[in-house]
């Protein structure tokens, strides 16, 4: 039996027997109850109440205009909703860079109205205040490193991050801050999957992967991205694993066809 499947209550401290035990964990994000409550059902290890809502459920072209009130209305809606997963919430842009007090407020106010279990933050040595100063407080947190989402007005494009020396050097570097900041576990976004290796491996807490490769101690992905809801998104490591697009599309048009054709409701389906 794994150290999943015999886990009531994914924690921090599973993640870390996992990774002690080279068990992969499995991460997905959600937003709303229904989903949230179908991928806990399921028995996915960590929900992510990612900032993606901004692109996902709120149609924006970057994860910046969400709102921490925007934030904490989705995380409410996903908790409501898990019984068995690990529920950390992304803190969303402008409510920790540059100021650890802010940071500080903006986490408690996270877990005190949703009943999350940790926070995630963007960036390296940077944050490390707001890191720290989140945890004075008991506070999980999870980093994020390679590419991040947040800053994407800065790097200006969406591409793999990290390819070069300099940047490499200084990506384990941050991991390795994260680590000694008190972090339970960090996410490598679009890395080369050499490097997510290497630093996984030079790393005593798990690593979550996205478009980093095979080694890294955990996988996360989009939801909608996976379920083939969102379209217009196809980077090399999205794997789709249903087109639920196709489905909802061809379900409305023949619930639409039957209406037209007085086939719905049928006397069956009449009081």
């Amino acid at each position: 039996m794994t150290i999943a499947s015999r886990a009531k209550k994914i924690t921090t401290h599973t993640l870390q027997e996992m990774k002690q035990e080279e068990e992969k964990i499995t991460m997905l994000t959600s937003y709303d109850y229904s989903l949230a409550r179908l991928v806990d059902s399921a028995g996915i290890d960590v929900i992510l109440v990612g900032d993606s809502a901004s692109n996902v459920m709120a149609g924006n072209d970057t994860t910046v205009p969400i709102t921490l009130d925007h934030m904490i209305y989705h995380a409410q809606c996903v908790v409501k909703a898990v019984d068995r997963a690990l529920v950390v919430v992304d803190m969303p842009f402008g409510t920790y860079q540059g100021d650890s007090k802010n940071a500080l407020d903006s986490a408690i106010k996270i877990m005190k109205e949703t009943g999350g279990h940790a926070v995630k933050l963007e960036g390296g040595i940077e944050i490390i205040d707001s890191i720290k100063r989140i945890m004075t407080a008991g506070i999980p947190v999870m980093g994020h490193l390679g590419l991040t989402p947040q800053s994407i007005y800065k790097f200006g494009t969406y591409s793999v991050r990290a390819k070069e020396e300099l940047e490499a050097t200084k990506l384990l570097s941050d991991a390795k801050a994260l680590q000694k900041a008190g972090c339970f576990s960090i996410v490598f976004e679009k890395i080369p999957a050499n490097l997510a290796k290497a630093v996984t491996e030079q790393l005593s807490i798990p690593t979550i992967g996205i478009g980093a490769g095979v080694d890294c101690d955990g996988q996360v992905l989009v939801l909608h991205d996976m379920l083939g809801i969102t379209k217009d998104f196809s980077p090399r490591f999205l794997r789709r694993y249903a087109d639920l697009g196709a489905t909802i599309d061809s379900s409305v048009k023949a619930y639409i066809d039957d209406v037209r054709s007085k086939d719905f409701p049928n006397k069956d389906e009449e009081y």
